[in-house]
């Protein structure tokens, strides 16, 4: 299993698009540098009133998205 930890702020316009279907995909660089695309609607659970903001791991097996938590 491979972690990568992010961080992202997306005020809740900017989410707006992706739910929209405007953009469909996330692209952010982990802490470690890495560039991680990935879909959009894996942080809807995430989003609150102001948008969506911490740090966050995501799991992958297999390159696929096992899970994503928020750290902070």
């Amino acid at each position: 299993m491979t972690e990568h930890d992010f961080v992202l702020h997306l005020s809740a316009e900017e989410y707006l698009r992706f739910y929209e279907g405007v953009a469909k995909a996330i692209q952010v660089e982990s802490t470690s540098g890495k560039t991680i695309r990935f879909p959009a609607n894996k942080m809807r659970q995430f989003v609150l009133a102001d948008g969506i903001h911490g740090t966050f791991r995501m799991q992958l097996e297999n390159n696929k998205i096992i899970s994503i938590i928020r750290l902070r």
